[in-house]
């Protein structure tokens, strides 16, 4: 069965980081998730800490952030997360995509994936991109962002049904428009929200349910980029939604 979190992200953005772990978790809990996507370690002392506050109150994590992609790697395989996200330096796609490679192999060895999170303004922006990657890295899988590949034009349908078995978790979100959108910058144009939020289609009911009636037994995350209110007034209508999606299947 597939557990439900939170990519906290957008938490970070209104509180200003973490001033309460414990009470952090408390909060996601109560609400009915089943953990958050990354720890923020700032040793191994913190990140057993960290894990085990979490295990404590039944919940889990997927990856570690960590000081470069050695820790990240390290770290994740030992307090038994499930992928890392991709770390590389490459200036051009082509070095980009074999540093992925590279980073994959090792990641492997620890028994844990690499995944590439398609957003807007990174090397894996476009459909094409992201088609591109899995096919040029067929060990890398894929940290599905429905919001960044629908705003960024993509098809959200089609890339969830293709690629299903390449996809290790997914981020699901909304859009909002800006009232004077900036075609220069992404970010000028509108914002990332919650789930029955925002102005634009994004299918994720389609991609969730899909992902629940294959069976797919990992992490979907409610990512809500920005928050314009309690946070966890918002966090709590997405994961409504996704109960009510489910309840349909």
């Amino acid at each position: 069965m597939e557990k439900i979190g939170v990519a906290d992200y957008g938490m970070f953005v209104w509180y200003g980081g973490y001033y309460d772990y414990d009470g952090r978790l408390e909060d996601v809990r109560k609400i009915g998730f089943d953990g958050l996507e990354r720890l923020y370690p700032t040793s191994p002392e913190d990140a057993l800490r960290k894990a085990s506050e979490l295990k404590k109150k039944g919940l889990g994590f997927a990856t570690c952030n960590a000081q470069n992609p050695e820790l990240a790697i390290r770290w994740t395989a030992a307090l038994g997360g499930k992928y890392v996200w991709a770390e590389v330096q490459g200036y051009t796609f082509e070095a980009y995509l074999r540093q992925v490679r590279e980073q994959t192999k090792v990641a492997n060895k620890y028994g844990i994936d690499v995944v590439v999170h398609n957003h807007m303004g990174t090397k894996i922006e476009t459909q094409e991109q992201l088609e591109t990657m899995l096919l040029e890295c067929p060990d890398t899988k894929l940290l599905f962002d429905t919001g960044h590949l629908a705003v960024a034009g993509g098809d959200v349908e089609y890339i969830a049904k293709k690629y299903y078995d390449r996809i290790a978790a997914y981020h699901l979100k909304g859009w909002q428009t800006s009232s004077t959108p900036n075609d220069e910058a992404w970010s000028k144009r509108g914002h990332f929200c919650g789930l029955g939020q925002g102005d634009t289609f994004i299918n994720n009911e389609f991609v969730y349910k899909q992902a629940v009636k294959k069976g797919f037994d990992g992490w979907v995350f409610i990512e809500h980029d920005t928050h314009e209110r309690d946070p966890l007034i918002d966090l709590k209508e997405s994961y409504d939604i996704l109960k009510k999606w489910r309840s349909e299947i």
